[in-house]
């Protein structure tokens, strides 16, 4: 690991369909996701583990896709329309599939591409929010060592 980001933001939401609420640090547990979030209690879209897709432990966007997409498509999302957990800068997502990283304390690894969904769209909002991100969704990754993620974290790959 080489290169270094940053953690932007933090977000989890208590419920399914429930706003994302922006945190300072939250507790990154490994196969379980993040505390305080819908899928770590289970009450999220999928509200049973064994139900969620692998890399669900937590979702990464990088506030550059943000910006190109109000650059870009003319279509601003707050980082919490997106529902992705952790929001990045200078840290290239779409290339830490199949890679381990830290962020934080905690260690991850890229499992796949996050694209946009209809349903994240229809909770933000935003007309033009899944045309404004695909391809640069983010990624959606999997906790294999335990550890605190805050504001400010380095994120190293």
């Amino acid at each position: 690991m080489s290169r270094r980001g940053t953690i932007e933001g933090i977000f989890v939401a208590p419920d399914a369909g429930e706003p994302m609420e922006r945190v300072e640090s939250v507790e990154a547990v490994a196969g379980r996701g993040l505390r305080g979030d819908r899928y770590f209690d289970e009450r999220g879209l999928y509200d049973r583990r064994e139900d969620l897709p692998p890399g669900a432990d937590v979702t990464l966007i990088e506030v550059e896709a943000l910006e190109a997409a109000r650059r870009d498509e003319e279509t601003a999302l707050d980082p919490a329309d997106t529902r992705r957990n952790l929001l990045t800068r200078d840290v290239p997502l779409n290339h830490l599939v199949d890679r381990e990283f830290r962020a934080g304390d905690a260690t991850l690894v890229g499992d796949r591409l996050c694209e946009p969904c209809s349903y994240m769209q229809s909770l933000a909002g935003v007309d033009g929010a899944v045309s404004a991100l695909v391809h640069r969704g983010g990624l959606e990754a999997t906790i294999v060592e335990s550890g605190t993620v805050a504001a400010g974290d380095a994120v190293e790959f």
